[in-house]
C-alpha cells in the first residue's frame, strides 16, 4: 500500500492517492513535527514545544498522549507499508521511509542535484523537488519553531530554484525563465545572483537596455540601503553586456564568467567516506543565505562547533563536504589552512604565517606586500574586497588566532572548525555557530559498513552492530576501527569487538600508534588547554556514572559553590569536552568518558574516596527530602541518614510539584548511582535509594526500575551481615516487585521472610506494612477471602500505633476487599472512616484511593451520579500528585460509570485518556481491554 505524507503546504497523509483522517490541527502538528525528525526520536518536551510552545495546556502530557494514540489507530493501515509511531526510551519516532515525506524527498532530490555534472538530469531534478510544495509550509502551525522552521524551508526553497535557474540558464531556456525571475528579483532586491540571472535571461532574450537597467537598479538600491557597491561577479556581467560579450549570447555560458584571472583552488580533498550529516549539511546552507539576506551580500561568517564531540567529531569532514558541493558558489576561488590549534604535536600556526600565504594564494605582487604583519593583513582583506571566495579555517585554537583572518567583505564566506566554541565571534562578527554532535546510530553503521565493505558487514552483522555501539557514534573511532579491521582482512570483525568489549581498554583498542589520529591524544591535547581548575574538575567528572549529572551535582561533586562550578564547566564546554544538553545539566560523550575515568583512577585514593562520597550523599540526601514531600512525614520503614559529608550540599525541594521535577530529571543518574553504592561497598546508601524511590516508581509505574532497586538493596542488606530491619525491608520491597510482575510465588516467599524478621524483632510496624501488602498479594493471586484475612490483621496491627494516616490507608484496603467480595455496606462503612480519618489528620492527597474506592462502590450499588463525583475528585488528587498509574485506572473506572449512565462521549473520552496513559506505561493487558471496548 502507497503512502504519502505531505508537509509543503497543508498537513496531509494520502493512501493509494485518497486522504486519511489524521485529525484536527494540533494533532495534525504532531505528525509534522515527527515527520521532520522522520526516524528519528523526539522527546515528549521537544513535541511539547513545537506544538504549544509556552501555551502548555495544564495537562499537556495527557493531551499530547491522547493526540499520539489517535495518530497510531490513524496509521494502523500503513504498518503494512512500514509506517508507524512508536515509543523509544528518549520520546517517540515516526518510522517511515524517507521518501515518502516531501520535504525530504524535496531535500534528497536537491542535495543529489548539487552533485550531478548531467545538467539535464541536474535541472530535471531540481523541478522535481520544487514541484513538490503546493503551500506554505504548515500553513495553520504557528508556534516558533514552525515559524522558523517555515522560514529555513523558504530560504532552501529559494536556492533550489537560484540552483535550477543557473543550470536552465546554462541550456538556453531563458525565455521559460524570464516572468519567474522578474517576479523572484522585486522580491528578492538584493539578492545579486538572482540579479544577475534576470538580467543574463534579459539579455538574452533580446532585452539588453532592460538587462542594463535592471544593473542599475540594483545597484542604487544596494548603495541606498546597504552602503556598498555590487560584486565582481555582477560588476563583469555588466561590463559584458556593455560591450556585446559573444560569449553571452550563448547559452553554454556561465553568468558568472570573468576575465580571466588565477583563482586559488586550496580545498584538500574531500572525504573519500562521508555519511549522514544532511541536517548540517543544509544548515551550513541556510546560514549562508541567511546572511546573504541580511548583509546585501552572498556571504557571512559561520562557525562549525563540535558540542560534546571534540575531536574526531567530524568538523573538518563536515567543513570540506560542503565546500566542495559549493565550489559554484564561490567562483573567485577557495583559502585553506588547517591551523592546528590542537594538533598533539605541533604548536598552532601563527596568524601571520597564514595571512602571508594566503596573499600569495590571491597573487599579490611580491614586491607591493608589506613587512608589518598588520599592513599585511590589510593587504589580505583589500585583495578580498568584491570577491566571492570561500575561507575554510580549520582546527582554530581559539578567537584570537581567527579574527586576524577574517575578511572585512561581505561577499566572503568563512567556515571555522574548532573544539571551543568561538562565541567572542558572535558577538563581535556576528558568526552563527552550529551545533556538531556525533552520529546517530544508523549513520554509524552506515559509515562503517561503507569503509568495511558491504560483504564483510554482511557476513557478521552482529559484530559490526558491537563496534557501532562501542565506538558510540565519533566517525574517527568508526575510522580507526575500519583502519583496523583492514590490515587484517583475514581476521573476524568478532575478535575487534571482543577487543572494544572491555570498556578500560577501549581506547588502547582504538589507538593506531599515530598521534594525528589517536582519540587519546586527541583528549589529551583539549585537557592540555585547560586552566588547572577545570582540568581538575574534569578528572573528578570521570568518577561519576550515568548519562549526565547536574550542576549541583557537580558542585558536591568538587565540594565548591555552584557559582564557581558553574564558570569551570563552561570552560569545558567551551572546550567541548562536556555538552550542557539542557539548562544546569551536563554531559560526555562516551570516549570523552573513559579518558577521563582513566585520569580520575590516577587520584589519590583519599582524594577519589571522598569525592566519591560526597556525589553519593548529594543524591542519597536530596531524594529523601524529594520524597519526603511525596510521601508525607508519616512514611513506613523511616530510613535513618547520617548527615551529608563535609562538602557535600543536597537540594530541598520546595513542594511536590519541584519534587517530582527533581526525580523525572534525575530518575536514570539515581539508579546509576545505586549501582555504583553497592560496587563501591557503600551498603546502606543502596537501600536508602531504593526507599526514596518508591512512591515516584508507583506513582509512574516505573515497575522494571522498581525491580531492579530493590533487587541491588536486597544484596546490599544481606552483604551488610545480620542486621534484620534492613534486610526485612529489602524482602518486603522485592516481594511487592515481584508481585508487580505477576511473579506471585516468589512474592510470598519474600514477604514471609520479611515477616519472619519483623516478628522476630517484634517489630509491630514492620509486620502491619508486611501484612498489608500480603493482601494485595493474595488479592492479585485471585483469594479474596485470603487477601481480606491479611488486610483485617494489618488492620488490628496498625490499631496498636499512633498512627492515623496508616489507620486509614488500611481502612480503606479492608473497605476496598469487601467491595470485591459484594459486601457494600461493610466496605462503605470501612472507607468512609477512612476518608473521616485523611480529612482529619492527612493531606489532601492522601484521601485520592479512598475517593476511587467509594465511587466503586457507588457505581456497583447503582448510584452512578455520585460515582462519577467521587471520581472526578479522585483524579484531581491523581493528576496534582502525578500519580499517573491510578490516575488511569480511574479514568477507566469513570467510563465504565458514564457507560452505565448512557453517556457514551464521555466514556470514549474517559477510555482515551486512559489508553493513553496505559500505553506509556506499556501496560499491555490494561491497554488492550480498552481497546477492545473502544471498538464496540
Amino acid at each position: 500500500m502507497t503512502a504519502r505524507f505531505a508537509v509543503l503546504g497543508d498537513i496531509e497523509v494520502q493512501v493509494g492517492g485518497r486522504p486519511l483522517d489524521i485529525g484536527h490541527m494540533r494533532q495534525r502538528g504532531v505528525l509534522a513535527a515527527l515527520l521532520v525528525d522522520v526516524n528519528r526520536t523526539v522527546s515528549v518536551d521537544q513535541l511539547a514545544d513545537r506544538i504549544w510552545a509556552d501555551r502548555l495546556p495544564q495537562r499537556f502530557r495527557s493531551t499530547l498522549y491522547s493526540y499520539l494514540s489517535r495518530l497510531r489507530q490513524a496509521l494502523s493501515c500503513l504498518e503494512g507499508a512500514g509506517a508507524r509511531i512508536v515509543k523509544e526510551p528518549g520520546g517517540y519516532q515516526l518510522t517511515v521511509d524517507a521518501s515518502a515525506v516531501d520535504l525530504h524527498r524535496f531535500r534528497d532530490l536537491v542535495a543529489r542535484a548539487r552533485t550531478t555534472e548531467d545538467g539535464e538530469h541536474a535541472v530535471a531534478m531540481l523541478e522535481e523537488a520544487l514541484g513538490l510544495w503546493r503551500a506554505e509550509p504548515f500553513a495553520t502551525l504557528d508556534t516558533p519553531w514552525f515559524s522558523t522552521l517555515r522560514e529555513t524551508l523558504a530560504r532552501e526553497r529559494l536556492a533550489a530554484e537560484l540552483d535550477r535557474n543557473d543550470l536552465a540558464l546554462l541550456q538556453g531556456r531563458h525565455g521559460e525563465l524570464l516572468a519567474d525571475l522578474t517576479s523572484r528579483a522585486e522580491a528578492h532586491p538584493l539578492d545579486e545572483r538572482l540579479a544577475g540571472q534576470l538580467m543574463l535571461a534579459l539579455y538574452q532574450s533580446g532585452r539588453a537596455a532592460d538587462a542594463l537597467s535592471h544593473y542599475r537598479c540594483t545597484r542604487e538600491r544596494l548603495a541606498e540601503e546597504l552602503g556598498v557597491d555590487p560584486g565582481v561577479p555582477l560588476r563583469d556581467l555588466h561590463q559584458r553586456i556593455l560591450s556585446a560579450d559573444p560569449a553571452l549570447a550563448s547559452s553554454h555560458s556561465l553568468p558568472t564568467a570573468a576575465s580571466p584571472r588565477p583563482v586559488p583552488r586550496q580545498l584538500p580533498a574531500p572525504p573519500g567516506v562521508f555519511t549522514g550529516r544532511s541536517k548540517e549539511l543544509h544548515q551550513l546552507t541556510a546560514a549562508l543565505e541567511a546572511s546573504a539576506d541580511t548583509k546585501g551580500g552572498p556571504g557571512g561568517t559561520v562557525v562549525i562547533s563540535a558540542i560534546g564531540g571534540i575531536g574526531g567529531i567530524g568538523k573538518s569532514w563536515l567543513a570540506l563536504r560542503w565546500a566542495h558541493e559549493n565550489t559554484h558558489r564561490f567562483p573567485d576561488g577557495q583559502l585553506y589552512v588547517n591551523l592546528r590549534g590542537f594538533d598533539p604535536t605541533e604548536q598552532p600556526v601563527p596568524a601571520a604565517l597564514v595571512v602571508r600565504a594566503f596573499l600569495d594564494a590571491l597573487h599579490a605582487v611580491p614586491d607591493s606586500i608589506p613587512a608589518d604583519p598588520d599592513a599585511q593583513t590589510a593587504q589580505y582583506r583589500s585583495l578580498l574586497t568584491g570577491r566571492r571566495t570561500l575561507i575554510v579555517l580549520d582546527d582554530a585554537r581559539d578567537a584570537d588566532q581567527v579574527r586576524p583572518l577574517l575578511p572585512g567583505s561581505p561577499s566572503c564566506t568563512v567556515l571555522i572548525t574548532s573544539r571551543n566554541r568561538l562565541t567572542a565571534l558572535v558577538a563581535t562578527h556576528g558568526a552563527q555557530l552550529l551545533p556538531l554532535d556525533v552520529l546517530g546510530r544508523d549513520e554509524a553503521h552506515h559509515l562503517l559498513v561503507s569503509h568495511l565493505g558491504t560483504p564483510r558487514a554482511a557476513a557478521e552483522p552482529e559484530s559490526v552492530a558491537a563496534l557501532v555501539d562501542h565506538c558510540a557514534g565519533l566517525p574517527l573511532a568508526l575510522g580507526i576501527v575500519a583502519a583496523r579491521a583492514a590490515t587484517h582482512p583475514d581476521f573476524p570483525l568478532a575478535v575487534l569487538a571482543a577487543e572494544l568489549n572491555q570498556a578500560t581498554d577501549r581506547l588502547d583498542a582504538l589507538d593506531v600508534g599515530d598521534l594525528t589520529v589517536s582519540l587519546r591524544a586527541a583528549f589529551a591535547a583539549s585537557h592540555r588547554a585547560l586552566t588547572s581548575s577545570a582540568g581538575n574538575l574534569f578528572v573528578l567528572l570521570g568518577l561519576t556514572p550515568g548519562p549526565d549529572i547536574s550542576l549541583a551535582a557537580v558542585a558536591s561533586l568538587a565540594a565548591s559553590s555552584p557559582a564557581r562550578v558553574r564558570a569551570l564547566l563552561a570552560e569545558l564546554e567551551s572546550a567541548h569536552l562536556v555538552r550542557q544538553d539542557r539548562p544546569g545539566r551536563y554531559r560526555m560523550h562516551d570516549l570523552v568518558r573513559l579518558y577521563a575515568a582513566e585520569l580520575a583512577h590516577q587520584l589519590p585514593g583519599q582524594d577519589r574516596e571522598a569525592a566519591l562520597t560526597r556525589f553519593v550523599d548529594f543524591h542519597v540526601h536530596t531524594a529523601y527530602a524529594a520524597n519526603r514531600l511525596l510521601d508525607g512525614p508519616n512514611t513506613p520503614f523511616a530510613i535513618r541518614t547520617e548527615p551529608p559529608a563535609p562538602g557535600c550540599g543536597p537540594l530541598s525541594p520546595a513542594d511536590t510539584t519541584a519534587a517530582l521535577q527533581w526525580f523525572d530529571e534525575e530518575h536514570v543518574c539515581l539508579l546509576a548511582v545505586q549501582s555504583l553504592a553497592l560496587a563501591t561497598g557503600r551498603l546502606p546508601q543502596v537501600w536508602q535509594l531504593a526507599w526514596s524511590l518508591i512512591s515516584y516508581h508507583q506513582a509512574g509505574y516505573h515497575l522494571t526500575e522498581y525491580f531492579t532497586v530493590w533487587r541491588a538493596a536486597l544484596t546490599a542488606a544481606e552483604r551488610h551481615g545480620d542486621a534484620p530491619a534492613p534486610r526485612a525491608l529489602a524482602h518486603w520491597r522485592y516481594g511487592h516487585a515481584h508481585s508487580l510482575t505477576g511473579d506471585h510465588s516468589e512474592a510470598l516467599d519474600h514477604l514471609g521472610a520479611a515477616l519472619t524478621l519483623a516478628e522476630r524483632t517484634n517489630d509491630i510496624a514492620g509486620q502491619a506494612h508486611i501484612c498489608r501488602t500480603l493482601g494485595r498479594v493474595w488479592e492479585q493471586y485471585g483469594d479474596d477471602e485470603r487477601a481480606l484475612d491479611h488486610a483485617l490483621r494489618a488492620l488490628v496491627l496498625y490499631q496498636q500505633l499512633d498512627n492515623p494516616v496508616w489507620q486509614a490507608n488500611q481502612l480503606n484496603a479492608v473497605g476496598w476487599m469487601h467491595a470485591q467480595l459484594g459486601r457494600y455496606p461493610q466496605a462503605r462503612v470501612h472507607c468512609e472512616q477512612a476518608l473521616r480519618l485523611y480529612n482529619e489528620h492527612g493531606r489532601p492527597g492522601d484521601a485520592a484511593s479512598t475517593l476511587d474506592s467509594l465511587g466503586y462502590i457507588a457505581h456497583r450499588t447503582g448510584r452512578h451520579a455520585q460515582a462519577v463525583e467521587y471520581y472526578e475528585r479522585a483524579l484531581i488528587l491523581f493528576r496534582k500528585y502525578a500519580d499517573f498509574s491510578n490516575e488511569a485506572d480511574t479514568l477507566a473506572n469513570l467510563a465504565e460509570t458514564h457507560q452505565a449512565m448512557g453517556s457514551l462521549a464521555a466514556a470514549r473520552e474517559a477510555w482515551e485518556q486512559a489508553l493513553a496513559l496505559y500505553q506509556e506505561q506499556n501496560r499491555t493487558a490494561q491497554s488492550e481491554q480498552i481497546l477492545a471496548r473502544l471498538r464496540h
